[in-house]
């Protein structure tokens, strides 16, 4: 049977993997127990600071770790020595986590509840967007992982290897969507629990108002309440120390309550900077999942699916051009498709590929695809009717030596290719022969029209492409 040292032992093992090093030496290794009957735990600190700190600082990490080993109506008392021997005591009471619904006096402040008007119970609006479900969440390879783990959290919240499930990826590939979903289906599955989604600026900005009233408590204890809670755009945290502080001691309340986290990033855990090494280690604990950008085949779902959602029928030839040619966003889709229909709508015509030409030069950024010196060596060989076999053999005739300096040239203007690069991708040149022929082209340009005009039609071939 464990004496009421090795539970402490337990309690300090825990303790030591939620701090950090500093912390847990200075504030909690000087701490021992002295005694435990069954309901009172009473822990010697060595002066009445320590009460202090540990109240106001880590009485978030201390409650419910030693309520799950000491009992969950165990009672605490500091005990700090006296020069004179004597001890003073401080009781506190560390109380069960239950809230009873019914009475209302024990809930905490709900963020989101309006000023004035008691709650006769736990009432929290789940902030979440109707349309944000997994229904209307396109799957692709980009988004899989995420997706299917974000099932099988909703399927089981808390009961999953994947706690925090953390979701990264740049914007506007779906991130909110994916979170929103699983809200929406936990609350389908589980209508008990309490699901609440907040962006991580709204949450510091709830923060910031707490503390400028003293409810920095409450504010706490109202978010250790909730059973899956989801946070949007987790590197917002970044520089804030008071929230990060605030967000460490929930994040580890309904961590030890097999409560449900649910993160959102730019960035992977190993990328964010200025947030507490103890906050992104807890970060790594479950599944870090990456939203990809779209590839061709989901652009196309995604597409077809947003112009289904807008009342709008396009071919598959209009649907292949915006996917050709609208940067791989979901919300440049939404946005551009908004604005082809919209313009169709206006101007009484029909949906065409012409008609999404003209809209997405306004709307959106085609795609600049990248140019590459094989791109240009087949172009120069093409247009010049020269065998690619005799433009990379040794052969030195004016007519290959030209069409060699026009493929320098171009590619020198068209790639981001080093000057030794290009020569050993042309005829095995070094640096200084490709500068030669650079010069050479640009000489003949100036002076030579039916040149210039052979190497511009060269060029509007390669950029064509």
């Amino acid at each position: 049977m464990q004496t009421y040292n090795d539970l402490w032992q337990n309690c300090l093992d825990r303790i030591r993997s939620m701090t950090s090093a500093e912390e847990f030496e200075k504030w909690f290794q000087p701490i021992a127990p002295i005694s435990f009957d069954g309901q009172k735990l009473r822990l010697c600190v060595p002066n009445e600071s320590y009460v202090h700190q540990i109240e106001k600082n880590y009485l978030q990490l201390l409650r419910p770790i030693i309520l799950q080993c000491y009992g969950q109506q165990t009672v605490l008392s500091y005990a700090v020595p006296r020069p004179s021997a004597t001890t003073s005591t401080a009781d506190h009471q560390i109380e069960a986590e239950r809230w009873t619904p019914t009475t209302g006096t024990n809930i905490p402040q709900n963020p989101w509840s309006i000023p004035g008007i008691p709650k006769k119970r736990l009432q929290i609006d789940p902030q979440l967007s109707a349309g944000l479900t997994f229904d209307t969440f396109i799957e692709g390879e980009c988004n899989r992982l995420a997706r299917s783990a974000g099932m099988s959290v909703a399927v089981s919240p808390g009961n999953n290897p994947f706690n925090p499930l953390y979701i990264y990826g740049n914007s506007g590939l779906g991130k909110t969507h994916i979170v929103q979903a699983i809200g929406h289906e936990v609350r389908q599955r589980h209508p008990e629990l309490n699901v609440l989604y907040v962006s991580m600026n709204k949450f510091q900005a709830q923060f910031q108002t707490a503390y400028k009233r003293g409810d920095i408590t409450d504010f706490i204890h109202f978010y250790q309440m909730i059973d899956v809670l989801i946070i949007d755009d987790i590197q917002e945290l970044t520089g804030k120390p008071g929230t990060q502080n605030a967000f460490f001691n929930i994040f580890n309340h309904l961590q030890l309550a097999g409560k449900q986290l649910i993160l959102t990033s730019d960035k992977p855990p190993v990328e964010l900077k200025d947030i507490e090494q103890r906050l992104l280690t807890r970060f790594k604990w479950g599944l870090s999942a990456e939203i990809q950008t779209p590839d061709y085949e989901t652009k196309r779902k995604i597409i077809r699916a947003k112009a289904a959602k807008l009342g709008a029928q396009i071919s598959e030839e209009v649907v292949s051009y915006l996917a050709d040619n609208i940067s791989a966003n979901v919300r440049e889709i939404e946005g551009a498709l908004s604005s082809l229909v919209a313009n169709a709508s206006f101007l009484g015509r029909k949906i065409t590929t012409s008609l999404a030409k003209e809209i997405l030069k306004v709307y959106v950024k085609l795609y600049q695809k990248e140019i590459t010196i094989e791109q240009i060596i087949k172009v120069v060989c093409e247009h010049l009717s020269i065998d690619a076999d005799r433009f990379n053999s040794s052969e030195r005739t004016r007519e290959i030596a030209q069409a060699r300096q026009i493929a320098m040239y171009l590619s020198k203007q068209h790639t981001k290719a080093p000057l030794t690069t290009i020569g050993a991708s042309i005829g095995g040149r070094n640096h200084a022969t490709v500068l030669h022929s650079c010069k050479a082209v640009s000489n003949l340009l100036e002076t030579d029209k039916q040149f210039k005009r052979q190497v511009e039609e060269i060029e509007k071939k390669i950029l064509a492409q």
